[in-house]
């Protein structure tokens, strides 16, 4: 039986379902091929930042305002010395990737405020770029007297973005995003897909100092029920939106649960650093052998038997079932065995 893995993701033409998402491994050219030989549909290279595309327009003899120039004022060393440390250093490898890859290239831009600076997709089109990924970094939740502030400065970002660029515009946005299936119908007409990303550093306190600290690591293979969550909602609720999900995909079954979401793609990082490019390769042959054993013949098959979102009884139901249930005990296999209690935890039944 011949399978169809490719894939339409908001006009993107994909060979497989696999992103490869925004990290230092794309930046390699060894990499990149490697990823784009195990089956990878599509690459997105690591993020150029607002800051280094403001000083790219000093040095060019544009005008910036106040902000912007507080913005270079409080760029860290660690910013200064990225991976990508210039615009013109990020072109270079955009240029690259581009004439090597016979799959698309999705660049990255990473901001927070409207400005001049999102008129450099322009230039990502004009260099090879496929598609643009667009990270939202917000200030510090104080600066907004409520949620609606932080929705209409995403949508006012996608139109500024939007007049400078005619490919495929991706929204990144973090799966629990204010209400972001509610926002997917604000957006559907600015953007060609949303890529709900559940990863955030990890926060912690450091007692010798009193200072916070954060931590970046991967995510563990199989942690996808909420990114599951996500993707069910903004489906249900805005099914015209092409979504991509990125979180805890590291086996087959990931994949094959996210595409049932609701999702056109499935976005992998930490799984390769785990593994290598070859585990694009598993998740692929996992996906077919999904398909096989069921007589599905394509992805557009596949989507047409994902399952609803619960409905607000049945979620309710499931919210009082769990809440109604002593823990699993150690060594018990789930499903195997449930001691039910009362509201006091006393077992009963």
């Amino acid at each position: 039986m011949t399978l169809d893995l490719s894939t339409d993701f908001g006009g993107l033409k994909l060979r497989s379902p696999i992103i490869v998402g925004s990290c230092p491994l794309t930046a390699n050219t060894e990499n990149r091929i490697a990823m784009q030989s195990a089956g990878a549909g599509a690459l997105v290279l690591p993020s150029l930042f607002e800051e280094h595309v403001i000083a790219w327009r000093i040095r060019n003899g544009g005008s910036v305002t106040e902000r912007e120039r507080h913005l270079l004022d409080i760029m860290t060393d660690m910013t200064r010395d990225a991976l990508i440390p210039d615009v013109e250093s990020y072109l270079s490898m955009l240029n690259r990737a581009s004439v090597q890859s016979n799959i698309p290239i999705i660049a990255s831009l990473h901001g927070g405020t409207d400005g001049n600076w999102l008129e450099f997709a322009g230039e990502l089109q004009d260099t090879g770029a496929n598609a643009i990924e667009l990270n939202v970094h917000h200030r510090p939740d104080n600066d907004y007297d409520d949620p609606r502030e932080l929705e209409d400065q995403v949508v006012e970002l996608v139109k500024t973005i939007r007049t400078s660029i005619s490919a495929p515009l991706f929204l990144k946005l973090h799966r629990e995003y204010t209400a972001v299936s509610h926002l997917a119908r604000r957006l559907v007409s600015g953007v060609q897909g949303l890529i709900l990303y559940a990863r955030d550093p990890e926060i912690d306190i450091t007692l010798d100092s009193f200072k916070l600290q954060s931590t970046w690591g991967l995510s563990e293979p199989g942690q996808i029920s909420p990114t599951l969550r996500a993707l069910l909602s903004v489906y249900s609720h805005c099914p015209a939106m092409p979504l991509a999900g990125n979180g805890g995909i590291g086996r087959p079954k990931d994949v094959i649960k996210t595409l049932l979401a609701g999702a056109d793609a499935a976005v992998v990082v930490s799984a390769i650093y785990r593994e290598g490019p070859d585990v694009i390769r598993t998740m692929l042959d996992g996906l077919r052998q999904f398909m096989e054993s069921h007589r599905i013949r394509s992805l557009k098959e596949l989507q047409s038997k994902r399952p609803m979102e619960f409905s607000s009884d049945e979620d309710r139901l499931n919210t009082i079932e769990g809440l109604s249930l002593r823990p699993v005990p150690n060594g018990i296999a789930e499903g195997e065995h449930v001691i039910r209690g009362d509201k006091w935890g006393h077992p009963v039944g």
